[in-house]
Order: C-alpha cells, then structure tokens, then sequence
C-alpha cells in the first residue's frame, strides 16, 4: 500500500498542483491571482512561468500523505472489522461491519495524514518573497515547524471535517464496494 500510493501520487503532482493552485486562487487577494482559466491553462502557465520543476514542488509531502494513507487504510480496516465484530455483535465481513469499520480507518488516516495535507497544499500554493525571492516553505518538517510555530499546532488541522468526509467517504466506498463484490462472487 505505501509503496504503490508514493508512486501513484508523485506521477500525479502535475494535476494535484494545478487543483489546489485553481481552488486556492480566488481566495486570494485580487492583486495576488493568478485567474486561471482552467485545468490546462493553470497547467500550461505553471510550466512557462515558473518552470516544469513547480508541479513537484510540493511532492514530498504529497507522496509521503499517500503512502501514509495506504498503510493507516489497510493496516487499520480489518482491525476494525474484529472489533466491531466482537464488541458491537456486527458480524465480520457484512456490509455494516466493513462501513463502521471504514469509518473509523478513515478517521484514524485522516487524523495522521492532515497536517501532511495542509503542508502539501502550503507548498503548491507558496509564493516567492518579494523582496528576498526566497519561498517561505521549504520541506515537509519546515513547513509544519513553521505553521505550528506561526499559526498553533491546530492551524494544521482548519477544515478536518470535510477532509475527513472526503477520506471517511473514499475508504467506505472503496471497502463497502468491494465487500459488495466479494459477497457477489461467493454467492455465485
């Protein structure tokens, strides 16, 4: 799961940059935007202005993010699975027990994996000090240093609750899907 999900995120860079670049942009001040027009505009201009180099500026983060999601999804999951079989009477393997199950691994990675996520999204969205030209994010560890110090360590937590919808309802749908399917085929 890590190995797969590190490699699966850093061929994707390019498009996660350019999605956090376009979702970020008109929060911005009106000086600051960068108005793109869309997906490959943002992409095209990102490669001309600032160098093809950019969309793997924020990649540590991202990549080390998918790699955690992989191994808190899929070591957690059955886990889960016994406990609320054992302690709750949902019985192992049904469609109840794998969506509490995929539930709370959902929980559990998103907890883990947010402070990466909001690195990643600091690091794509950063842009060069004006007077120095330096970027004021430089690494995984200096990014989260910076923003715990600047903004209080939960400032690595604004907007927990829809990133955890979004993974919560990522992990049920992929778990309760396949369950859905294994049962298809044992019956059949």
């Amino acid at each position: 799961g890590a190995v797969t999900g590190g490699i699966a995120a850093y061929v994707s860079c390019p498009c996660e940059v350019a999605v956090v670049r376009l979702s970020n942009d008109s929060n911005l001040p009106a000086a600051e935007r960068r108005n793109y027009k869309g997906v490959v505009d943002a992409m095209t201009r990102i490669a001309k202005e600032e160098g093809i180099g950019t969309f793997w500026r924020g990649s540590n983060p991202f990549v080390f993010r998918a790699m955690m999601v992989g191994v808190f999804q899929v070591a957690t999951l059955d886990q889960f699975k016994q406990i609320y079989d054992e302690y709750l009477g949902l019985r192992y393997n049904t469609v109840p027990n794998v969506f509490c199950a995929a539930m709370t691994s959902g929980l559990i990675y998103s907890v883990a994996t947010m402070p990466l996520e909001a690195a990643k999204n600091r690091m794509t969205s950063q842009k060069p000090d004006p007077k120095t030209g330096q970027l004021p994010y430089r690494g995984i560890v200096q990014t989260l240093s910076k923003v715990a110090a600047d903004e209080g360590f939960f400032a690595l937590y604004n907007g927990f609750l829809p990133y955890y919808l979004r993974c919560g309802g990522h992990t049920v749908s992929m778990f309760v899907l396949v369950q859905i399917i294994r049962d298809f085929y044992r019956s059949n």
